[in-house]
């Protein structure tokens, strides 16, 4: 059975964090952090059961996207005047397909303990699945170092010219539980991506001074201009992109990537599933940096390229680092 080749791996460091990666979606489980207290806060949104991963309909918790996190227009795109249909829902392609990445199992490829642990996952997608050309051979690094930093390393090769966008999808709550309306949030963000009523890019980028994406301090996340995220931020040049913050815990998240934007998504209600330790969570009750490319690029010319050839290499690699504030 399927609940049988599942397998979790635990990553501690020095510090007393620790880090869970299960096989099924290449997902983030569980990653517990010290706060002001030293008590240990389970900063994701977890389900109960690790059944519970592969058998509800969960929001991608924790989750690896491919081939292509966000949405992709149009049910196809085009490469070489090729058209290569796309499985689309009301003319939406979002998260690689009817099943993506986050819906397989992957192989763990490799685990280091002692000293800056890693774990290892690989997965290899065959030439049009859901569509997409080429035989892509992808791999994800989850990696917890003696600094706090959970490094998130995503590769990936083709043998044929195909649109690529890895990311992960934690939910982050600082609290551990309630809501994230309450924490504070910066993004070294100057623009965000216009967008229809169904989230596809128009081929915009906005300007986000003085509106409700302009965070270019630490804010309360709940201010008055705030209706809730579900956004592409294109991030600034700068190392550090964003920081989360709580006052309750006191702890402190710092988010750096290669990547050209952050999707920043903060659903107003999380499904009623079964969470880890009963937990439970109300408006607003997490918030996702999904460091990626910008969605829709496959059919968008101007916008950063997203299409690996043979003999290149894709790499995302993003840092999400944990200190008190």
């Amino acid at each position: 059975s399927m609940y049988k080749k599942i397998k979790i791996i635990t990553l501690v460091n020095s510090k007393g964090m620790e880090l869970q990666i299960l096989n099924f979606g290449a997902t983030l489980v569980s990653l517990k952090v010290p706060d002001k207290n030293n008590n240990l806060v389970n900063v994701v949104v977890s389900l109960k059961n690790l059944e519970d991963y592969l058998r509800d309909v969960h929001p991608c918790l924790g989750s690896s996207i491919g081939r292509y996190a966000g949405r992709i227009s149009n049910g196809h795109f085009i490469i070489a005047e090729k058209e290569y249909p796309i499985y689309h829902e009301k003319g939406v392609h979002l998260h690689g397909g009817k099943e993506g990445f986050d819906r397989k199992f992957w192989n763990v490829e490799e685990i280091a303990k002692g000293e800056n642990p890693k774990v290892v996952l690989s997965i290899k997608s065959n030439h049009l699945e859901e569509g997409y050309p080429g035989n892509l051979q992808a791999k994800v690094i989850y990696q917890l170092t003696e600094n706090n930093e959970v490094n998130i390393t995503y590769t990936a090769t083709t043998d044929a010219e195909t649109p690529v966008n890895l990311t992960n999808h934690a939910y982050y709550n600082l609290d551990g539980e309630g809501t994230i309306f309450n924490h504070n949030l910066m993004v070294n963000s100057s623009s965000h991506l216009e967008v229809s009523d169904q989230l596809l890019p128009s081929g915009r980028l906005i300007s986000s001074k003085n509106t409700r994406f302009d965070r270019p301090k630490l804010s309360k996340i709940g201010r008055s201009d705030f209706i809730g995220y579900d956004d592409t931020f294109v991030l600034d040049k700068k190392v550090l992109k964003a920081v989360l913050t709580s006052p309750k815990t006191g702890i402190k998240m710092e988010v750096f990537t290669n990547q050209p934007a952050s999707v920043i998504y903060t659903p107003i209600e999380l499904p009623k599933l079964p969470f880890k330790n009963n937990v439970e969570y109300s408006k607003y009750a997490a918030i996702c940096f999904e460091t990626q490319n910008f969605p829709d690029a496959p059919n968008k010319q101007h916008f950063p390229n997203s299409m690996l050839k043979p003999k290149e290499e894709y790499l995302n690699k993003s840092i999400f680092k944990f200190s008190l504030i």
